[in-house]
């Protein structure tokens, strides 16, 4: 069997290709017009971080971890931030690339699997910022303590994550309870894990919240706030009963 994460990431590519919303980078518009009262980024489909997640940006090492896309990094260079952004998607990372190059601010890109050891030395950030991504990923206690590792201490890491309701259901009219969970895509059958291969899915992982929180928590992170969120207008029709997703603020 391939790799999934390298399925992933040419699913990525793809939906990058084909302008996915979360593949569509910052305009110079929207970029000049940042400064330290005017912003907003997401970790989750709809909510903004609130503003005191982040503290005073300017000079602060910042990693964005499997954020690629040209979002979100270019808000913080803009803020004064030293940006580095990590992800598997040559498409996400090309779109980090052309807005550096637009706005002329330096980012550091590097292209990898967050499953593995991340490759970056030890209290290297003074923040992580991780919107919804560990859904791709079959291991979030491994992300969570390669966070730890790398985070200075007091740093903080922000954090958008898939509380696993989407994957319960199947159809959304009617919504129809179909998967038990944890979903893990790499123990069901073979027909049907290629058939969502072929339909352009990716394999994503559906996780409980003792290891999206509790995993924060037993890497040693501190819980400091939190908020859940939904889809998007015209998301999954489970949006219109009950969030789907939670941002956490954490500290080292």
């Amino acid at each position: 069997m391939k790799n999934y994460t390298e399925i992933n990431a040419k699913t990525w590519d793809l939906w990058a290709e084909n302008c996915c919303e979360w593949s569509v980078p910052i305009t110079h518009e929207e970029y000049m017009q940042v400064d330290e009262n005017n912003f907003g980024v997401y970790l989750t489909p709809c909510i903004t971080v609130p503003h005191e997640w982040f503290g005073d940006l300017k000079g602060k090492k910042i990693l964005g971890l499997a954020s690629g896309g040209g979002q979100q990094m270019p808000v913080f260079a803009k803020l004064g931030a030293q940006c580095t952004v990590f992800d598997y998607s040559d498409r996400q990372l090309g779109a980090e690339r052309m807005v550096a190059e637009r706005e002329k601010y330096a980012i550091e890109i590097v292209k990898g699997d967050m499953t593995k050891p991340l490759p970056f030395e030890t209290e290297s950030f003074d923040l992580i910022f991780h919107p919804v991504s560990n859904c791709y990923i079959e291991d979030v206690y491994h992300v969570w303590n390669e966070c730890y590792r790398i985070l200075k201490k007091g740093g903080r890491l922000l954090a958008g994550f898939s509380n696993g309701l989407d994957f319960l259901f199947e159809g959304d009219n009617p919504l129809l309870v179909v998967n038990p969970l944890p979903f893990n895509p790499l123990k069901m059958e073979k027909e049907r894990y290629d058939a969502m291969i072929a339909n352009g899915e990716g394999v994503q992982f559906s996780h409980s919240m003792e290891e999206q929180i509790g995993g924060q928590l037993k890497a040693g992170f501190i819980l400091k706030d939190l908020y859940e969120d939904r889809d998007r207008e015209g998301g999954a029709k489970i949006r219109e009963y009950a969030p789907q997703y939670m941002a956490t603020l954490a500290v080292k």
